[in-house]
């Protein structure tokens, strides 16, 4: 066995009959049982741009909690989002080809496709260690329902200290 090889025992003969049947290298293999292990009860969302460019999975619920915000940006773009935490998002593709604006606090990161213009996801100033989804972006057949919660971003800072969970939706 070479780096990273382990014996998997008794197991070996069910291991490489499971990565044959689903045509899944060891690496793949093991990223899908992590995935269903770490992520109990979430589902995995594929989205993206309007044009492609942009491209990125998250996990989260299947059943949506989308924040209505009614700050000058999120009015202005119709930014409707639901918050993950950073560890459950990931960039698949285009990370070259993504501009960000900021303004005021320059805490919030609105990333946004150079090629179409599309902010499929952004850095939320509310929870900076995470990032808002905009549920519009994601693919066809991963979201069953989508509740939607308005808040009141032109007081960001009242709205975000009464909030009682907003702070808390990108911890893992």
């Amino acid at each position: 066995p070479g780096p990273g090889a382990f014996d998997l025992g008794a197991q070996s003969g069910r291991w490489a009959a499971f990565q044959e049947r689903h045509r899944l290298s060891c690496e793949e293999a093991a990223r899908l049982l992590l995935d269903a292990y770490e992520y109990r009860g979430l589902v995995k969302h594929m989205g993206g741009c309007h044009c492609g460019a942009v491209r990125f999975e998250v996990w989260a619920s299947a059943d949506l909690h989308v924040f209505n915000c009614n700050c000058s940006i999120c009015t202005k773009k119709q930014n409707r989002h639901f918050i993950v935490p950073a560890s459950r998002f990931k960039l698949l593709k285009g990370a070259d080809n993504l501009t960000t604006y900021t303004f005021n606090t320059h805490r919030a990161q609105h990333t946004f496709c150079k090629t179409c213009g599309v902010q499929s996801f952004y850095t939320p100033r509310s929870n900076p260690d995470g990032y808002g989804i905009a549920p519009h972006c994601l693919d066809d057949g991963t979201v069953q329902t989508i509740v939607t919660e308005d808040i009141n971003g032109k007081e960001w800072e009242k709205a975000v200290k009464e909030h009682k969970t907003i702070r808390e939706m990108s911890k893992p």
